[in-house]
């Protein structure tokens, strides 16, 4: 796969003035969006404080279906790869706990109200790319 810089070195840009592969990496965690089982008040109180799986399993009300800790879990590290979310740090190091990324706030500026859900298609695809990252 070619790189996305110009002779010079330079990142090429798209007419907003956004890396090329800053838009490719938002069109993917995009997808992934709609396609993990988190709703819109998720990702808007991860704006202004940090949850952890634990606390997500008890607010069914903030994902599309009740989910387990080990799976929300799974999800996050899902968006932590993607650049959606990060760890929070405390004073004694990383915590359980998750925020959004300024990629993560950039992306959600799409949908001032609920995401999008995905097809079967869509979803299909995302598992596969989710099991094998490098496809």
């Amino acid at each position: 796969m070619g790189s996305s810089c110009d002779p010079k070195g330079d990142p090429i840009s798209d007419p907003n003035g956004d890396p090329i592969s800053d838009r490719r990496s938002l069109e993917r965690a995009a997808m992934a969006l709609s396609c993990l089982p988190f709703r819109r008040s998720f990702y808007g109180r991860l704006s202004n404080e940090a949850l952890s799986s634990q606390k997500l399993e008890s607010q069914p009300e903030l994902c599309w279906q009740a989910q387990s800790a080990d799976s929300i879990e799974n999800d996050f590290l899902w968006l932590i790869w993607l650049g959606v979310l990060r760890r929070e740090v405390d004073g004694q190091g990383i915590t359980e706990r998750v925020r959004l990324t300024p990629m993560g706030r950039k992306l959600l500026e799409r949908w001032p109200g609920e995401l999008p859900r995905a097809g079967l298609l869509t979803r299909l695809f995302q598992g596969i790319r989710r099991r094998w990252p490098r496809l």
